[in-house]
């Protein structure tokens, strides 16, 4: 195999990024033009030649014997898999994104393996990686190089000097309008966002912990009745919009209808995906002042409910808590835990009903709170979120892939897991009804966040906030009561049934404080969403 000079491998590398692992940003930018009233095609094309020298010049700088070689193999597989997931699955890998990748487990990764996928990886990623690893390197004597080096900069230097030159204003309006473009810039913007991460998480030096509600207690504690009970369901990727409670045309909640739930309106999440958005929705702080690393440094209404003496169990079937469970008892469902309902990479919902079960057989003794973190609707493989008796609605799509599935099949794949989850949340209700001799119970469903479902070209969830999607964000949120509980807290329930307003998960730290009448200094009555519906103490 014929020798090549370090530039020119550098360079070539740099063409490879610019010309194939970029072209989810000129999809992009070829929208972008599309609302311009006249193109300079000149300025058009070039784009790909700025890009090319801008990576060039990045690239110079890791272009060093010994490590050259290692370093563009390492960054080009990792790249590969992120263009997949962008031109694929429309996904944009920030720093909200980089703490969601962190922050999974290996089972759930394993989700996005199909034939497609590893054809891209294959194609994208380990052929290119493969002649990097075999081409021969020519090396000058060491201050020869960096004379070239340095000279191959100067060049790459004029070359994006002379563009920008020539179209500044043409790049700082297109730039102005479509600020997101820089978002899909392969590799600079998610090394960015990984990096931005690990600081924030590993780096830097933790904040002092600040309690929350160390003061709290029961607003009634000589009180004798029985103990409150409540289960809350948090959900997985249940977007409002597929409820039939909020107008959806297909029966997606014929399990709960029975049992005549209070239906919320349609609610704003605090994030796009799990990393984010479970966190913030049980803090204190509201989304637009919440900060990840504040966050894990505070208490959450979790610990609070705790400081009160409320019995906090946290039980989980999705990807953890992410911190809100780990000062309480909690437990996740392990992948092998029960054959008959788990395939090694998930287990079904049922699970939570079988150890809920276990949890009601001894008497309840306390105000408690189970939180039981479903599965729910987690993709890309939604037909493994149900079992075969509960597929209502076909043709669905049985595969990881599903940009290649027709928009019904996915469309009813998903409409199949939000139907599951309404039969894990009727079962939950039934099994509160049973324990309604000697507890006061209650059922609260919230969803962490949406899923598109090819929407604008998008698919699963994580899109960046500022840009995100409704079907990303909107998410349901129901109760069910008994007598007791309603009566024991003085609520309203034809109030509850007519509440309005523009709900966000902001509202959930207040709410459950209420809901499990609660005292504390750091409760807000004004975002107790159930405040206005609480009848005075007789």
């Amino acid at each position: 195999m014929k020798s090549i000079g370090l530039n020119r491998f550098t360079f070539f590398v740099a063409l490879y990024y610019a010309a194939i692992l970029n072209i989810p940003l000129y999809l992009r930018a070829a929208e972008g033009l599309k609302s311009l009233s006249h193109i300079d095609w000149l300025f058009v094309a070039s784009l790909p030649v700025l890009l090319t020298s801008l990576l060039a010049l990045i690239f110079s700088l890791f272009s060093v014997k010994y490590l050259v070689k290692p370093f563009f193999v390492l960054l080009t597989l990792v790249s590969a898999l992120v263009v997949f997931g962008m031109y694929k699955y429309g996904i944009v890998f920030d720093r909200a994104m980089m703490e969601n990748i962190f922050e999974t487990h290996s089972a759930e990764a394993f989700m996005y393996l199909n034939a497609e996928s590893v054809v891209g990886f294959l194609l994208l990623g380990i052929l290119p990686a493969f002649f990097i690893a075999k081409v021969k390197i020519e090396y000058r004597v060491w201050w020869k190089e960096l004379l070239v080096k340095l000279g191959f900069m100067l060049g790459m230097v004029s070359v994006a000097g002379g563009v920008l030159a020539g179209y500044y204003q043409d790049y700082v309006a297109f730039g102005r309008n479509n600020d997101e473009i820089k978002q899909l810039v392969v590799p600079t913007y998610y090394i960015g966002a990984a990096a931005k991460y690990v600081n924030q998480r590993y780096i830097e030096t933790p904040l002092e912990y600040q309690p929350l509600g160390t003061d709290a207690s029961n607003q009634t504690p000589d009180r004798n009745h029985k103990p409150l009970l409540t289960v809350l369901l948090v959900g997985e990727t249940a977007r409002s919009m597929n409820y039939q409670y909020y107008g959806y045309q297909k029966d997606t909640n014929v399990f709960t209808k029975p049992h005549n739930p209070i239906v919320l309106n349609a609610t704003i999440s605090c994030g796009t995906a799990t990393a984010q958005s479970l966190p913030c929705m049980f803090s204190r702080m509201g989304r637009e002042e919440y900060d990840a690393r504040k966050a894990r440094a505070q208490d959450s209404v979790i610990d609070v409910l705790d400081h009160a003496g409320v019995a906090v169990q946290w039980l989980d079937n999705d990807s953890g808590c992410k911190g809100v469970c780990d000062r309480v008892a909690n437990e996740m469902i392990k992948l092998d835990e029960d054959p008959a309902l788990c395939d090694g990479e998930s287990c079904l919902d049922q699970i939570l009903l079988n150890r809920l079960d276990t949890i009601l057989a001894s008497p309840i003794e306390k105000d408690t709170l189970l939180v039981l973190h479903i599965m729910g609707s987690h993709g890309p493989t939604y037909f493994q979120r149900y079992p075969d008796e509960h597929k209502a609605f076909t043709p669905d799509c049985p595969r990881s892939d599903i940009q290649n599935c027709s928009n019904e099949a996915l469309v009813n794949t998903y409409d199949n897991t939000i139907r599951y989850s309404d039969y894990i949340m009727a079962e939950v209700i039934k099994r509160l009804k049973q324990q309604e001799s000697h507890a006061d119970t209650a059922l609260m469903y919230i969803s962490d966040h949406g899923e598109s479902l090819g929407e604008k070209g998008l698919y699963l969830h994580g899109a960046p906030y500022a840009f995100a999607p409704i079907e990303q964000i909107s998410v349901p949120w129901l109760l069910w009561l008994s007598d007791g509980f309603r009566d024991e807290n003085r609520l309203d329930e034809s109030c509850l049934r007519s509440l309005q307003g523009d709900w966000s998960h902001d509202n959930l730290f207040d709410s459950l404080l209420g809901w499990m009448n609660i005292h504390t200094s750091v409760y807000r009555k004004e975002q107790d969403i159930f405040s206005r519906c609480r009848l005075p103490a007789v």
